[in-house]
C-alpha cells in the first residue's frame, strides 16, 4: 500500500468523523433538544475554547515525547468513548459536558494528521506543497460522505449522527498505529526552558510579520463555525413557511450545505498556483472578501426563487475556508523550524479555532438570539448581514496592516 494511499485513507477517516455532527448538529439541537442560540453557540464555541491549549499542549508532547502518529490514536480512541456518552444526553449541561471533552481530544487531531502527513511525505522526498493537497481533498470527500449519510439516513434529527461519528473515531485510533512513525525530540542537548518545555512556537509573535499573520488568523477564525453552527437549523427555519417547506433545500438541507465541502475539493488543488502566484497576503484576502460573500448570500438567498444565491455562496464557501485553512498551515510549515513544526501547527490552531472560534461562537449565539430566537419577527437576513460586515473590516485592516513582499522566484525555490 503506497504512502499517499494511507495518508488519503487518514485524511479520509478524519473529516469524517468531524462531518457527521458539525453540521447536523446545531439543527439537532435547537429543533429536537430546543437548545437556545446561545447554547448552541457555546457547544461550537468549545472547538474554540479546547484549541486554546489543547493543539498546542498536545503538539508540545507530539515534540518532546509521544510521537504524533500515536498521540492521533489514543485521542481518537478516547474520543469515541465520549461521543457515544454524549448521545445519550438530553439535557443540555450533560450533553455540553460530553461533547467538550470529545471536542477537547478531536481537535488536537486536526494538526496532529497534518504533522503526521508531512513527516510521511518529507521522509519520502515528496514535494509538501505540490503533493499534500490532492491528499488533504480527501479529506473533504470523507467530511462530504459523512454529511451526505447523516441527511439520508434521517440522522440528522436525531442522535444517531454521534454513533456516526464516533465508530469512525474508533476506527482512525486503532489505524493511527499502523501509520508511519513519527520522530521525538530527545536530544541532552542543553536548552532553554522555553525549548523544553516545547514553546518555542511562541517566540514567533516576536517577528512582527508572524505576529501579525497569526493576529489576523485569529480574527478571520471567528468566521469559521457561524455556518456550522446554524446554517442547518437557517435552512430549516424555511420549513415554517409553506411556499419553501417541500423544497429540495429544506428536506435536504445538509446536502445543500455539503456543496461547500464539494467546492473546497476544488479549491484545494489550486492552492499551489495561487500561493506561487500571489504569494500568502492575496491568497489570505481572497479568503477574507469570499467570506463576506458567504455571509451577504445566505442573507439575500432562500431555497425557492433565490437558491442560486444560497447555491453561490457554498462555492464561495470553498475559498473562503481553505485559501486561509490549509494555506496558513502550509505558510505555517514553511516559515518554522523542523524542531517545532508541531507546536507551531498547533500554535495555528490556538489563534484560529481557539481564540477566534470561541469569540465567533458566542457572538453568532447572541445575533441569532437577539435577530431570530427572541425576536417577534425572525429576521436571520440581518445576522448574516452582520457577519459579511465583520469579515469585510477584518479584510479591510489586513490589506493595510500585513507588510508581505511576495518573490514568486523565492517562493518556487521554496517550495520544489
Amino acid at each position: 500500500m503506497s504512502i499517499k494511499f494511507r495518508l488519503i485513507l487518514m485524511n479520509f477517516l478524519q473529516y469524517f468523523i468531524w462531518g457527521s455532527w458539525l453540521i447536523s448538529l446545531g439543527s439537532y439541537a435547537g429543533n429536537i433538544l430546543n437548545f437556545s442560540g446561545v447554547q448552541i453557540g457555546s457547544i461550537f464555541a468549545s472547538m474554540g475554547i479546547v484549541s486554546l491549549f489543547m493543539p498546542g499542549l498536545l503538539g508540545i508532547v507530539a515534540d518532546r515525547w509521544i510521537p504524533a502518529h500515536k498521540m492521533l490514536g489514543i485521542c481518537h480512541l478516547l474520543g469515541s468513548i465520549f461521543l457515544i456518552a454524549a448521545s445519550f444526553q438530553t439535557q443540555y449541561m450533560a450533553f455540553y459536558s460530553f461533547m467538550f471533552i470529545s471536542v477537547m481530544l478531536y481537535m488536537p487531531t486536526i494538526s496532529l494528521s497534518n504533522t503526521v502527513a508531512y513527516n510521511a511525505l518529507e521522509k519520502n522526498h515528496y514535494d509538501i506543497v505540490k503533493d499534500f493537497p490532492p491528499i488533504r481533498v480527501w479529506g473533504t470527500i470523507g467530511f462530504i460522505c459523512a454529511m451526505w449519510t447523516v441527511d439520508f439516513t434521517g440522522f440528522k434529527f436525531s442522535q444517531a449522527q454521534l454513533y456516526v461519528a464516533a465508530t469512525a473515531a474508533l476506527i482512525l485510533g486503532v489505524y493511527s498505529f499502523t501509520l508511519p512513525p513519527c520522530t521525538v525530540n530527545r536530544s541532552n542537548e542543553k536548552k532553554s526552558v522555553i525549548d523544553v518545555l516545547g514553546l518555542r512556537a511562541f517566540t514567533l509573535f516576536k517577528h512582527k510579520k508572524m505576529a501579525i499573520f497569526f493576529i489576523f488568523s485569529m480574527l478571520l477564525g471567528a468566521s469559521l463555525q457561524i455556518t456550522n453552527g446554524f446554517g442547518d437549523l437557517f435552512l430549516r427555519s424555511f420549513s415554517e413557511i409553506p411556499e419553501y417547506m417541500n423544497s429540495f433545500g429544506v428536506r435536504h438541507s445538509v446536502v445543500l450545505l455539503s456543496i461547500s465541502q464539494i467546492s473546497e475539493t476544488l479549491f484545494i488543488l489550486t492552492i499551489p498556483f495561487f500561493l506561487k502566484k500571489f504569494g500568502i497576503k492575496n491568497v489570505m484576502l481572497m479568503s477574507m472578501f469570499a467570506w463576506v460573500f458567504r455571509f451577504a448570500l445566505f442573507g439575500m438567498g432562500n431555497p425557492g426563487d433565490r437558491l442560486w444565491m444560497l447555491i453561490l455562496s457554498m462555492i464561495v464557501y470553498g475559498m473562503a475556508f481553505d485559501f486561509f485553512n490549509i494555506s496558513g498551515s502550509l505558510f505555517v510549515e514553511q516559515s518554522t523550524d523542523s524542531s517545532i513544526r508541531a507546536s507551531a501547527q498547533g500554535l495555528f490552531m490556538i489563534m484560529t479555532n481557539g481564540l477566534g472560534a470561541t469569540f465567533g461562537s458566542y457572538l453568532a449565539g447572541a445575533i441569532v438570539d437577539k435577530f431570530v430566537t427572541h425576536a417577534e419577527v425572525p429576521n436571520w437576513s440581518t445576522a448574516w448581514y452582520i457577519f459579511a460586515g465583520y469579515a469585510l473590516i477584518v479584510g479591510i485592516l489586513f490589506a493595510i496592516l500585513f507588510k508581505y513582499k511576495h518573490n514568486t522566484q523565492e517562493v518556487t525555490e521554496k517550495f520544489h
